[in-house]
């Protein structure tokens, strides 16, 4: 064996415990304890002959070998020339300073560069501890292994997969890059795969190392029934940012496969009903500055489900978003310009009902203090278009997906007998612009009352241009407080003050089991009425939940589209418990108050926003939180929502999270009342827990379940097994999803293996069926 680079103008040190010189056979011996140093390299072993003739050297017993590079080489015998160049060794162990492991019964040194082992064996897995004897996790054994540095490549011949001793995969010829290269052109592990619709496949991604900033990867997969798929995907990283560019196409072999045909005879054609399908995907991020990043993330696809289809994406998502953004970052402030495109990736997706939309938002607080408070300015400027209005029908009873439900309806353009229709989008273009001042000071006295004047100041300008609405939506019965969005065009403009107080009292209390603070809350906000309800298209404000996070929020909406008006009040009371030796524990308890003017709440939009909320009367709805964790690992959390009044629970959440040794569980339970001016005519109850236990320190289990509750199914499961450890990764997952192909249709599952052995690459196999 060699160490690499040898200068041969270095001396060779030796020392040992004896010298023998036979000058009749011109050899010298070092005889017991013999340690040889040489340009970086040590030999170690009981008894070195150096025959001068043969320019050889001859080590014997207990041989060790550490080479100048960090390899390390034991044997019974070794025999090199004089400068380590070349040679062989018997019963040979080459341990790397990667942690891989090469053995033989012989060993050859060739050229100075190539190494062939005979009878050899290969693996990445450090040898067991308490029976070093005992075979690895996995290894290559092959009739020879032949190691070119050079080339930093190791090719196997007539190779065999071991794991635990036992062949479970024959190879005539392999090879892999040696265990020092990060990356290097050939072919990866490869990937197997099955479904009903695609047949049985397998790709086998060949990669291209071009330079030390670009790469490729091609993946060719044959699929037994549609034909050939290609992948390939460019990688690129520049002075300032990366990029990469990723496309698949394939033209189907039986198309027929993506018909759907129902129990009624009744056949229809799913989106991959065609004979060419292809997606081209781009991701980059460029800094511009150390203040200012430019980027994408692009999806363009043949039909939506092209992606799921193909298993292309994971089978829990069920949407592409591309975007291009302009961020910037500075001490104080923030800017984000960016272009949204959602592409709907299921089946029930439809995308004439899908904006375009484009945004930007400014934040900046102000470098100088103002009257000694905090001044700054926030902006939002919203551009969208859709082709066609995304509406519900209210008359249908909800067909709950998750724990929440998402109600369904058949509203039509012109369909006069649908009972009432909610818009979700807008059809038409709609842009808005808005700015908001604001100021606020904290005061504390003498007494610790601490006092929170505050003081702001929005507009918002709109253009609108509705299309055509549903004759249901525009001339049917509206609900109660409902403010319809009308079609046409409309150039809009509202405006909103705001002036108000923020009180706190905190009473802090130490006692000799711990510590506990009641701070009660009083807030009062001073404005006039809201103004164009319903003519500005809610799209960004439709998620309003009531609760203790927003109850101190001077708007409690969650977007621009809605802006909270008329006189209000909110008033609370936070109790903190710091327990020694029994964690902490939390409760919050409030209301809020429509003290005069318009009610933002009791007056829906084109989405009913608002009503039923328990904002909607003078004296909203009671909100509480409690909350208690005795250690860092484990937490309970509940929120509730009771009627203001009869005290009716309109809301229930409980969560918890705990971490108990190896095993790590969460999970979260919902129960919430039927909406019916929202859509949701029934009462909406579900679970959904999360878990994982590790069953030694390289084996775990995770599971995930949502239940139903309300129509008593099981709508999403996950079952997963992984091992993983210094050589070798193993990941196994089953997952059903229920979700994702509408009400009637059969779930999604998908079952992955993946296995990876460290150095030679990750590989697996997965198979999909049901769905579509």
């Amino acid at each position: 064996m060699a160490a690499p680079k040898i200068d041969p103008n270095q001396k060779m040190l030796v020392t040992a415990d004896e010298m023998e010189y036979d000058y009749q056979k011109d050899t010298v011996a070092a005889v017991g304890n013999v340690q040889i140093y040489y340009d970086g390299s040590t030999l170690e072993a009981n008894r070195v002959v150096f025959d001068r003739k043969a320019n050889v050297l001859v080590a014997e017993g207990n041989v060790r070998m550490k080479q100048k590079d960090g390899k390390i080489v034991t044997a019974d015998n070794l025999q090199l020339t004089q400068d380590f160049k070349e040679g062989f060794v018997a019963s040979l162990r080459l341990d790397t300073p990667e942690k891989t492991h090469f053995s033989a019964a012989r060993a050859d040194r060739q050229q100075g560069n190539v190494t062939v082992f005979q009878n050899g064996t290969y693996t990445a897995c450090e040898p067991c501890k308490d029976d070093p004897s005992k075979p690895p996790l996995w290894q290559i054994r092959a009739k020879k292994i032949i190691h070119n540095e050079d080339q930093q490549m190791v090719y196997y011949q007539d190779a065999t997969v071991e794991f635990f001793g036992f062949p479970v995969a024959y190879f005539p010829y392999m090879s892999s890059p040696d265990p020092t290269v990060k990356r290097k052109t050939g072919f990866l592990m490869p990937e197997f795969l099955n479904s009903s619709q695609l047949g049985y496949g397998v790709g086998t991604p060949f990669f291209w190392n071009i330079a030390p900033d670009r790469d490729m990867t091609i993946t060719p997969t044959y699929l037994t029934q549609q034909g050939l798929l290609m992948q390939g995907e460019w990688r690129q990283r520049l002075i300032n940012g990366s990029y990469t560019i990723r496309a698949a196409g394939i033209i189907q072999q039986d198309k027929d496969a993506f018909l759907n045909v129902y129990s009624n005879g009744v056949v229809e054609p799913l989106p991959g009903y065609r004979d060419e399908r292809g997606a081209v995907q781009s991701t980059g991020a460029f800094a511009i500055n150390p203040f200012w990043t430019i980027g994408w993330d692009a999806t363009l696809v043949s039909d939506r489900t092209f992606l799921r289809d193909y298993n292309l994406v994971p089978i829990s998502q069920t949407e592409k978003v591309s975007t291009a953004y302009l961020t910037g970052q500075g001490d104080r402030s923030y800017f984000d310009l960016r272009g949204l495109y959602f592409l709907g990736l299921s089946v029930t997706d439809d995308q004439n009902r899908l904006p375009v939309v484009g945004t930007l938002n400014y934040n900046k607080v102000f470098d100088k203090a103002l009257w000694g408070g905090e001044a700054g300015v926030k902006v939002n400027l919203t551009t969208l278009t859709r082709d066609q209005a995304d509406f519900i029908g209210t008359s249908d009873l909800t067909s709950a997906v998750g724990a929440i439900g998402i109600p369904t309806g058949a509203c039509t353009l012109a369909n006069p007998n649908a009972r009432e229709c909610l818009l979700r989008g807008a059809p038409g273009d709609y842009t808005r612009l808005s700015a908001e001042v604001y100021w606020r000071k904290t005061v504390t006295d003498s007494i610790g009352q601490m006092w929170t004047p505050f003081v702001s100041a929005r507009v918002d300008v709109a253009s609108v241009n509705i299309s055509p609405l549903p004759l249901s939506y525009s001339y049917g019965p509206t609900f109660p407080g409902q403010n319809p969005l009308q079609s046409g065009s409309e150039d809009l403009i509202r405006a909103m003050p705001a002036v108000g107080l923020d009180y706190r009292y905190p009473f802090i209390s130490a006692e000799s089991w711990g510590t506990q603070t009641i701070e009660p809350r009083a807030q009062i906000i001073i404005r006039p009425n809201e103004t164009a309800i319903g003519e500005f298209p809610n799209e960004d404000a439709q998620s309003l939940v009531f609760d203790d996070t927003n109850l101190f929020e001077i708007s409690k909406y969650s977007g621009w589209d809605r802006v909270e008006g008329g006189g209000r009040a909110n008033v609370g009371v936070t109790y903190t418990a710091a327990i020694h030796g029994a964690g902490l524990f939390t409760a919050v308890v409030g209301q809020s108050y429509s003290l005069f003017g318009k009610n933002s709440y009791a007056y829906g939009d084109m989405a009913n926003t608002g009503l039923e909320s328990g904002l909607e009367t003078g004296a909203s709805d009671y909100i509480a939180r409690f909350s208690y964790s005795p250690t860092k690992n484990l937490e309970l959390t509940t929120r509730f929502r009771f009627d203001d009044a009869n005290f009716s629970m309109q809301r229930f959440e409980l969560q918890g999270r705990a971490e108990i040794d190896r095993l790590s569980v969460s999970a979260i339970y919902g129960r919430y009342e039927a909406q019916p001016l929202l859509g949701y005519y029934e009462r909406r109850e579900g679970i959904l827990t999360n878990g994982s236990y590790k069953l030694t320190d390289n084996w775990s289990v995770k599971g995930a379940i949502r239940y139903n509750i309300g129509q008593d199914a099981f709508d999403y499961t996950l079952v997963g097994l992984s091992y993983i450890d210094d050589c070798f990764t193993l990941a196994f997952n089953y997952i059903t999803d229920y979700t994702l192909n509408g009400p009637n249709a059969p779930p999604d599952t998908k079952v992955t293996v993946r296995i990876g052995l460290r150095t030679l690459g990750e590989g697996g196999f997965s198979t999909s069926f049901g769905g579509e």
